[in-house]
């Protein structure tokens, strides 16, 4: 199969690579580097089923000749973390909105198989634990620049759910919470990398808010598990599903387990929002997700813990510090 991963060389995206490789497709990457990596895709230097083009999902003449070639279209490039969605809205908005629109255009055209990747940040600020994929939205004031990257995911998936009833997209949607493993980038604001960093340098931990709100961190590698399986799946097209793990911690008990499996002396620092992100700034206090329909249709269930996941993070950042590449599963 000719697979297009758009965001390939990101964190996620590239570990999908790694699979759609294994399994024998010819793969293109577009990515713009702007948060992804070509480091990540080092492994496959030299290997004549994988193209690599550097470009942006917003020029659109490439992305239509890319799609024009293609016969699955995994759509992850995208303005993503939250730290980075806040420093650049504009952008970030025109990335999610406009870059999947086009791309979700040039799919219908041609009805070709499309997996868009959406958020658990679709749920906002929800109390109504754990999320389920019909569960209705609740979002803060649109003056919160934290709900731009909800609200613009929601549109791609709005869309993509048009293009399916109305032209016969064969779309899937997938929402990501919290994934969490090697290749993973703490520079954006994700946690657990930033916390393995922390720790690892002697530096403080810091715990944004009071520590008490909780996230569910799932492996990289169950996730990539879970796409293919859907991939797989007929009965998945025109579908929206939760994806990740529902194995929940608070961010303070997350930040002592990384101190104690790093061994670090770093002490726990808490940092009000207003100072790590803006004033007014809003977080939702529980995101867990009902994986029940995932796991009734393709028998989904994530088979690695919390702590095998953090060591996976542990051992790629003491291999980084030593010059060493490290793929391990």
């Amino acid at each position: 199969m000719r697979t297009l991963v758009t965001g390939g060389a990101g964190f996620i995206g590239s570990h999908l690579v790694d699979r759609l490789l294994k399994r024998g497709d010819e793969v293109v990457v577009l990515d713009d580097l702007s948060t992804g990596s070509k480091e990540n895709l080092a492994a496959h230097e030299g290997n004549a089923r994988l193209t690599f083009v550097q470009d942006s999902i917003l020029n659109r003449p490439v992305l239509e000749e890319l799609v024009r070639h293609a016969d699955l279209v995994l759509h992850l490039a995208a303005a993503v973390g939250v730290k980075y969605v806040i420093e650049n809205p504009l952008h970030s908005l025109d990335v999610n909105v406009r870059g999947s629109e086009t791309l979700l255009e040039l799919v219908a055209a041609q009805r070709t198989k499309t997996m868009i990747f959406s958020t658990s940040e679709i749920y906002g600020k929800s109390s109504k634990i754990p999320f389920r994929e019909d569960d209705d939205r609740v979002l803060g004031p649109v003056t919160c620049q934290r709900w731009n990257y909800s609200i613009a995911k929601a549109l791609d998936e709005i869309l993509a759910l048009a293009y399916y009833r109305e032209r016969g997209l064969p779309a899937i949607i997938v929402r990501c919470f919290n994934t969490c493993g090697p290749r993973q980038t703490g520079q954006y604001g994700m946690v657990v990398p930033r916390f393995v960093d922390q720790a690892l340098s002697a530096a403080p931990l810091t715990v944004y808010g009071d520590g008490s709100q909780s996230r569910c961190f799932g492996s990289v590698f169950d996730v990539v598990d879970g796409v293919m399986a859907l991939l797989d799946e007929p009965r998945a097209v025109g579908e929206i599903f939760n994806l990740g793990s529902d194995e929940e911690v608070t961010i303070l008990s997350l930040a002592y387990r990384v101190k104690e499996l790093t061994q670090s002396q770093s002490e726990i620092r808490l940092v009000p929002y207003d100072e790590a992100y803006e004033v007014g700034f809003e977080d939702m206090q529980r995101r867990v997700p009902d994986l029940g329909k995932l796991r009734s249709l393709v028998g989904y269930r994530p088979k690695r813990n919390l702590d095998e996941i953090l060591m996976s993070v542990i051992h790629e950042a003491r291999g980084r510090a030593k010059g060493v590449a490290l793929t391990g599963h």
